[in-house]
């Protein structure tokens, strides 16, 4: 019987950004880990990627057949023969970061606008809250120019707004919430929550979501399975205390206790409701990635953002 059961089961290969510790997947590894895919009928293998675009590659090389990775990546690494992949259920409105205030700075910054002329910094420039900035400052009429623009790593950030050397910086949790614990900083702007991000973008936006190649997705029966699965895992994720939590998770995701109590905490609502990604919510994320950069030469994003779009097994709450 558990041969036939096992038999039955559809098998899906899912590339999952890295690190393994990201909030934005974290609905992945927790329903790996309490057999949500097992219970829906599905076989999920988890292939975790370096970064955001490998996940995308991944998809485009017929490596996988779901990709769990930012929207950008996926339209700007994911695309097969000028296609771009098409969205499958919503993760994330935004990168679960806030921009804090230097302590040392908190008089003189206290809107969005007096950041021109100062510096601010990310983490890396191929980080998720380095194209988030770049929205910001078109949402303000701010020229990247305009304002010192600093890349420290996670630690060197963390340092220089303790000591005041830079006026404001993007950061995840752990070091956001401890920094403003430990009152070395305010927060400005805090991505961590889905309504406050949309009060920032100018309205609803998603960030990280799950993909399919355009030309094979996987079978209707399949995605609705694994939407079924990774509700459930959103809802575990949003209201489990942390300690039932720690004893599931795999050591690699939960890394050290206190750092994954901080992410889990900052988590609880970053997420998408019920996965659903508006059209209106798609077209302004587009509209913001273009903002930034033109897409790659060859890449056809469709103007009607509904193209994009493959919502089998979700519904709008």
């Amino acid at each position: 019987m558990i041969a036939l059961l096992i038999f039955l089961q559809a098998s899906l290969s899912v590339a999952v950004s890295g690190p393994y510790t990201s909030p934005e997947y974290l609905p992945l590894r927790v329903a790996e880990a309490e057999g949500y895919f097992t219970q829906e009928g599905l076989q999920v293998s988890l292939r975790t990627t370096r970064a955001e675009p490998g996940a995308a590659e991944a998809l485009a090389r017929g490596e996988a057949d779901v990709a769990a990775t930012s929207l950008e990546a996926a339209l700007r690494h994911g695309a097969v023969g000028g296609r771009p992949p098409r969205l499958v259920f919503g993760l994330t409105a935004a990168p679960p970061v806030a921009l804090l205030v230097s302590a040392t700075h908190r008089e003189t910054i206290k809107r969005f606008e007096d950041l021109v002329g100062k510096r601010v910094t990310v983490t890396s420039p191929g980080a998720p809250e380095h194209p988030l900035l770049w929205a910001l400052l078109h949402r303000h009429q701010i020229r990247p120019t305009q304002l010192s623009v600093l890349s420290l790593g996670e630690r060197g950030l963390v340092a220089a707004l303790d000591a005041g050397e830079v006026h404001a910086g993007l950061l995840p949790d752990p070091w956001a919430s401890r920094l403003v614990e430990d009152g070395k900083a305010t927060i400005l702007a805090d991505f961590r929550r889905r309504d406050e991000a949309a009060r920032w973008l100018g309205g609803p936006t998603v960030h990280a979501a799950l993909f399919v190649r355009p030309d094979r997705p996987p079978k209707a029966a399949d995605l609705t399975a694994l939407a079924r699965a990774l509700l459930r895992a959103v809802r575990r994720v949003e209201t489990a205390p942390s300690e039932e939590l720690l004893g599931r998770l795999p050591g690699r995701v939960v890394g050290l206790k206190e750092d994954f109590v901080a992410r889990l905490e900052g988590a609880r609502e970053i997420y998408l409701p019920g996965g659903w990604v508006r059209h209106e919510t798609l077209q302004l994320s587009l509209a913001q990635i273009r903002n930034r950069a033109p897409f790659p030469k060859g890449v056809s994003v469709p103007r009607r953002p509904a193209d994009l779009l493959l919502l089998e097994g979700v519904r709008p709450e």
